[in-house]
C-alpha cells in the first residue's frame, strides 16, 4: 500500500457513540450517522467500528446500525468486536462493511481464521493482536490467512521486527508529531485511535503535515499546475458542478488559484464571488456544503466538471438545482440505465402501496412471494432458451421481462436499485 491511512474509531454501544473501551459515556452528541458523514467528509479514509455489545441480541442491532454507517459513510468500514462465529463475519461482510477484525485473544476466533478466510477472501480480514503471545504462535497462520493486523500502541516494532504483515495501529498517541512519527514506520499502514476520532478538522491538519514531511496520504493532488489553466479576463475559471450519483447538474460557479487550492487543501468546494470580490465556501453560512469526489478539467483547460456529495439544496432559492426554469422542452425517450430502472422501480413500489384492479403487478404481490419467486425462475429458463435461439430480438424481450420479474422480487423484499448498485460496485 503507497499511501498511509487515517482511520478515525467509533465505539458503538446499543447504536450510540461512546467515548471509549468499555465507557458508557457518549461521544459528543452519540449520534452515529452524523459522526459517520463528518469523518467522511473531513478527510478519513477508513472508519473502525468497535461493537461493545454484551449480548447477540444487541450484536444483531449493531450490525443493522453498521449497515447503515456503510450506506451513509461511503467509506470503507473495518467492524470489529463482538466477533464469535462464521455467521457474525458472513452478517458484517454482507451489511456493507470491508473487512473483518478476528480478536485473536480467543481461541474460537483462531480456530475459525483459516476458514472465513478461505469463504471471504483473505484480504477481508484483520486480526487484533494486543501482545507479542497472541502473535508468534499464530505467526504463520495470520500471514497466510489475514490481510493484517489491528495493533495496540507498542507493538509495532516487535511485530515489524519479525514479520511484514501490514498493521494497523490503534494508538493513543495524541500529539500531530507523535502520529507523524509512527506514520513513518515501514509496516504501520494506518493509524486509528482518539486523536483521529476528534472533531475539530485534525485529520486534514495531519493529512497536511504528512505531506509536508514526504508521506503519502490520500489528499487532493491537482494533476495540473493552475499555471496551466486557461483563465478568462477576471483570472478565473468556471466551474460546473454535478451531484456525482446522478450527474444531475447543480450549479455554475467561478474560481480563482485562492479558490482551487482551498477546494483542494478542504475537500469542500470554494468559489471567488464576484459582486463580492471574496472568497466563499459553498456551505459555510447554510450547512449546504459541496464535498469533491472529483475534478475534471475540459480539453481546453478553461472550464472545470466538479462531481460532488451535495448537502441539501444547491441553489440559494431552495431548489435542489439552480437550473430549474424550463424554457423548452421536447419529448423523449430517457434510456439512461439506472434511470430507466429506477422509474420502473418506482411504479412498481407504487403498485404495492397503491393498488390498481388488473394490474399484473397487484396480481403478483396478492400471490405473495412463492408465486414471485416461481415467475423468475421461469424468466430465467426464457432467457436460456432466446440465448440458444437465432433471433437476436428474442433474448432483448426475455431479458426485459426478467428484470421487471426481479423488480418485483426487489420491492416485495424491500431491496433498492442503490443497495444493488453499490454491491456491485465494491466488487
Amino acid at each position: 500500500m503507497d499511501e498511509k491511512l487515517l482511520v478515525p474509531c467509533l465505539y458503538l454501544l446499543k447504536k450510540k457513540a461512546v467515548a471509549g473501551w468499555g465507557q458508557k459515556n457518549l461521544f459528543g452528541s452519540g449520534d452515529v450517522l452524523e459522526l459517520t458523514g463528518y469523518y467522511r467528509d473531513h478527510g478519513a479514509d477508513e472508519l473502525l467500528v468497535f461493537d461493545f455489545s454484551s449480548s447477540d441480541e444487541e450484536h444483531e442491532e449493531a450490525i443493522a446500525m453498521l449497515k447503515e454507517i456503510c450506506d451513509e459513510g461511503e467509506i470503507p468500514v473495518i467492524a470489529a468486536g463482538h466477533i464469535n462465529r462464521v455467521e457474525d463475519v458472513k452478517k458484517l461482510i454482507y451489511a456493507g462493511c470491508q473487512r473483518v477484525v478476528l480478536n485473536f485473544s480467543k481461541d474460537s476466533n483462531i480456530a475459525m481464521l483459516e476458514e472465513v478466510s478461505k469463504r471471504f477472501g483473505r484480504e477481508k480480514i484483520l486480526v487484533s493482536i494486543s501482545s507479542m503471545e497472541e502473535f508468534l504462535p499464530h505467526q504463520a497462520q495470520i500471514e497466510q490467512f489475514a490481510w493484517g493486523i489491528l495493533a495496540l500502541d507498542n507493538l509495532e516494532d516487535s511485530i515489524g521486527n519479525c514479520s511484514s504483515v501490514p498493521i494497523l495501529l490503534h494508538t493513543e498517541e495524541s500529539r500531530e508529531d507523535e502520529m507523524v512519527s509512527l506514520l513513518k514506520k515501514k509496516n504501520v499502514w494506518g493509524v486509528s485511535g482518539a486523536f483521529l476520532s476528534r472533531t475539530d478538522d485534525s485529520l486534514l491538519a495531519l493529512k497536511k503535515e504528512c505531506k509536508n514531511q514526504g508521506i503519502a496520504v490520500n489528499t487532493f493532488e491537482s494533476r495540473i499546475p493552475w499555471s496551466d489553466f486557461k483563465l478568462n479576463g477576471d483570472g478565473m475559471v468556471p466551474v460546473i458542478v454535478q451531484d456525482y450519483k446522478t450527474d444531475e447538474v447543480l450549479m455554475l460557479a467561478y474560481m480563482n488559484e485562492e479558490a482551487y487550492e482551498t477546494t483542494l487543501l478542504t475537500g469542500k468546494m470554494t468559489y471567488w464571488s464576484r459582486s463580492r470580490n471574496e472568497l466563499w465556501t459553498k456551505g459555510m453560512t447554510s450547512g449546504h456544503f459541496q464535498y469533491v469526489k472529483s475534478l475534471t478539467l475540459d480539453c481546453d483547460n478553461d472550464t472545470i466538471l466538479a462531481k460532488v456529495a451535495q448537502v441539501g439544496a444547491a441553489c440559494h432559492t431552495g431548489n435542489r438545482t439552480c437550473f430549474f426554469q424550463e424554457l423548452v422542452k421536447k419529448e423523449y425517450d430517457d434510456t439512461n440505465p439506472l434511470r430507466v430502472f429506477q422509474n420502473v422501480y418506482d411504479v412498481i413500489v407504487d403498485r404495492k402501496e397503491h393498488p390498481k384492479e388488473g394490474s399484473y403487478t397487484n396480481y403478483l404481490f396478492d400471490k405473495g412471494i412463492d408465486k414471485i419467486l416461481k415467475k423468475v425462475g421461469e424468466e430465467c429458463t426464457e432467457i436460456v432458451i432466446a440465448a440458444k435461439n437465432p433471433d437476436e430480438e428474442e433474448i432483448k424481450y426475455e431479458i426485459s421481462d426478467f428484470l421487471y420479474h426481479v423488480m418485483v422480487l426487489m420491492v416485495e423484499k424491500g431491496v433498492t436499485w442503490e443497495e444493488i448498485t453499490r454491491e456491485l460496485a465494491k466488487r
